[in-house]
């Protein structure tokens, strides 16, 4: 651990280069992919969504696709299809956008539910099947999405199925002017993207996250996240809490928080700290509770008032 727990850092730094004042936001983006997971970026235009993303593939040298999502895309576009070769008598599997390890599919809920459908099996099982055969995705793999919370002309919202499939739902959000101003003068001459280099490897990510899986989760941390989980189920402004497989995930998440911590180890406190970003996007809201915008990180922390935190 101790060769690879500076290496996070790095990967932060280097992206911090480009996306400016949002450290926090960056960290969060690096420790889902420590935890093998996928984000989801909802935020509004010209905030730097496309840019982060772009930053990340540059700093780990991996291969980089972005798949601008429209209405008229089709799940072969995605996944890949099979053509018949004339020479050689038979049918040759053309890889769709999708075979590359860092994907930024932009605007996701632009496309068709069955276009959306495709993205199912690439980013829970790493694979896809076509015609019958199936086909490994690259090693290390990881989707972020974006979509637009403001404009909804045209927009087909994510079935929570799919929004089940991300790790994390976060937002980049508006600069302070003084991080305005900053930007205006680190981007006046050159956009930094250009120059950007890579500073960890493939092979490193992979090391990371099996070691991210080696960190200590104290059982009684595994009962506080359960009843965390338990307690959105019969939250009063809830008609769909979240499934076990947000336990998992939140689990997961806060070993890569502590990874890169440099401790063996998680904490109430890493739970705590991430269970809005893990866990709101994955909850069901009342019709009443939707009419009067409640937030469903709100009904988070109100989770995390109630549920008592464990001592040791």
């Amino acid at each position: 651990m101790d060769n690879l727990s500076q290496l996070p850092k790095k990967i932060v730094d280097n992206m911090e280069k480009v996306i400016i004042g949002k450290r926090q936001v960056l960290e969060l983006v690096v420790i889902s992919l420590l935890a093998s997971g996928h984000v989801l970026i909802e935020d509004v235009p010209g905030i730097g969504k496309t840019s982060m993303v772009s930053a990340l593939s540059k700093s780990l040298g991996l291969k980089f696709k972005r798949i601008q999502f429209t209405p008229d895309i089709l799940p072969s576009d995605i996944t890949g299809f099979s053509m018949y070769n004339k020479h050689t008598g038979d049918f040759e599997f053309k890889p769709g956008s999708i075979m590359s390890n860092i994907i930024l599919a932009d605007e996701i809920n632009r496309t068709s539910p069955k276009t959306q459908a495709s993205m199912l099996e690439v980013m829970e099982e790493r694979q896809v099947t076509v015609d019958g055969n199936t086909y490994k995705l690259p090693n290390p793999f990881m989707v972020l999405a974006t979509q637009n919370p403001v404009e909804y002309l045209g927009t087909y919202p994510l079935p929570e199925a799919q929004l089940d499939r991300f790790l994390m739902k976060i937002a980049i959000g508006y600069p302070s002017q003084k991080e305005e101003i900053n930007i205006l003068n680190v981007y006046k001459e050159s956009n930094p993207l250009d120059t950007l280099t890579k500073v960890v490897s493939g092979e490193d990510v992979l090391k990371m996250q099996q070691l991210v899986k080696r960190v200590k989760v104290n059982d009684v941390l595994n009962e506080y996240v359960v009843n965390i989980i338990s307690k959105t189920r019969m939250h009063r402004s809830v008609t769909l809490g979240c499934s076990p497989r947000a336990s998992l995930l939140l689990i997961r998440a806060a070993q890569a928080k502590a990874f890169i911590e440099e401790r063996d180890f998680i904490t109430p406190d890493d739970i705590k700290y991430l269970a809005a970003a893990v866990l709101s996007h994955r909850l069901i809201l009342k019709q009443e509770e939707q009419l009067k915008n409640v937030d469903p990180s709100e009904i988070i922390e109100d989770v995390l008032k109630i549920v008592k935190v464990p001592i040791r």
